[in-house]
């Protein structure tokens, strides 16, 4: 039976149920409540230039593999960085806008980006997903493709390089509780850790982690006047709308955990986090007050100690940040893949990226030689 290719302007055409079929069980941004929340709420469309054409395989009536794919004309919100090669193509008068991306639009947490149904032949489907985005680029005129923080690290098809670069993870160490966690570190840091705790929690009355379907109106109003502090001072404009936060205690209920720090019976500080199967990851942190360590505690050490109590094995904390490395999490490499249309271009980048990956390896090896962990 010859297979059928779809694109879809919205995930709402597909049933999420079918959808989310495809999706890794610890994966909670590539589910169809998440993107189409993006979609539904305006933080994803023509306006804030992540135009949806998901990619759709069927044999029949069955979907068997897919691709949330973005057109582009801008390099915002993606957390990989390209702005060198466009200025670079650029300055050769090759044009690098449009480009598709193939990522979760403003998260920079590793996942599957070519999604096959379990009971299919993924090495059979992944190269036709390639070819159909290479097709979908030269319907829409793209001149690149970027499939960003793939959980694996090769790509299926010769014709993609490879990039890699790196984020802070923590992966349980098999224990259960925050003291055996501590136990794990050489004796001066886990001084400075519990030291660490002991000033934050000194400096408010208590800290909460509420599961999103227990979230008052109260607290996402909050929620969402942190992240708008935050990204204001930070990125300057924030990239998700109010629709977003107004749905963490209904269509990504499931999803969602949020840490709050509690002063004065007024939240001063939150964590967003969101949590599927055995994975949690820290998207967003804002702050009414500023208070000593307040930062570590809400957004590395509370949720750690959330992983091992509820037998949690990975958080992801974002992008960045050496600071991390003192707080348990070690240099992990991501994997990013990469399509440009122009040959000299590809190579070039090709070549770029070779240079790239040595020095991201090596910086792995430097950060992690001065872990707080024992050998």
């Amino acid at each position: 039976m010859k297979p059928s290719v779809e694109i879809l302007s919205t995930l709402e055409a597909i049933s999420p149920l079918e959808w989310d079929t495809l999706v890794s069980p610890n994966d909670p941004f590539c589910t169809h409540a998440f993107l189409s929340t993006l979609e539904t709420s305006g933080s994803v469309g023509q306006q804030s230039g992540w135009l949806p054409c998901h990619i759709i395989i069927r044999e029949g009536e069955r979907l068997v593999a897919a691709m949330p794919l973005y057109l582009k004309d801008n390099s915002y919100g993606e957390y990989i960085f390209d702005w060198g090669w466009a200025e670079a193509s650029e300055r050769a008068g090759i044009p690098y806008y449009p480009k598709l991306v193939c990522a979760v639009p403003f998260t920079p947490a590793t996942g599957s980006r070519l999604l096959i149904h379990p009971d299919e032949d993924a090495a059979h489907w992944k190269p036709i997903l390639v070819n159909v985005a290479k097709q979908v680029a030269d319907q829409t005129n793209a001149h690149s493709i970027h499939w960003l923080c793939t959980d694996h690290p090769t790509p299926p098809d010769d014709s993609v390089h490879r990039r890699e670069t790196l984020q802070f993870h923590w992966h349980n160490p098999q224990v259960s509780t925050f003291e055996e966690w501590l136990s794990k570190f050489k004796t001066k840091d886990r001084k400075k850790i519990r030291a660490e705790r002991r000033k934050a929690k000194q400096g408010v009355d208590q800290i909460q982690c509420v599961h999103g379907k227990d979230l008052t109106d109260t607290q996402i109003a909050t929620i969402w006047n942190c992240y708008q502090d935050t990204t204001m001072r930070k990125w300057g404009r924030p990239y998700l709308q109010h629709g977003f936060f107004a749905s963490l205690n209904t269509t990504l209920a499931s999803l969602t955990r949020v840490f709050f720090a509690y002063k004065d019976q007024q939240i001063v500080a939150v964590s967003l986090c969101f949590e599927r199967g055995q994975h949690l990851y820290g998207r967003y942190w804002g702050c009414l007050e500023d208070i000593d360590s307040l930062h570590f505690e809400l957004c590395y050490h509370a949720p750690i100690e959330y992983c091992l109590e509820h037998g949690l094995q990975k958080f992801e904390a974002g992008a960045q940040g050496e600071h991390k490395l003192k707080r348990g999490l070690l240099a992990t490499s991501v994997h990013s893949w990469h399509w440009l249309e122009h040959p000299g271009l590809h190579h070039g980048v090709g070549e770029f990226l070779q240079e790239e990956i040595a020095v991201t390896q090596q910086n792995i090896h430097a950060y992690n030689a001065h872990s707080p962990l024992k050998s």
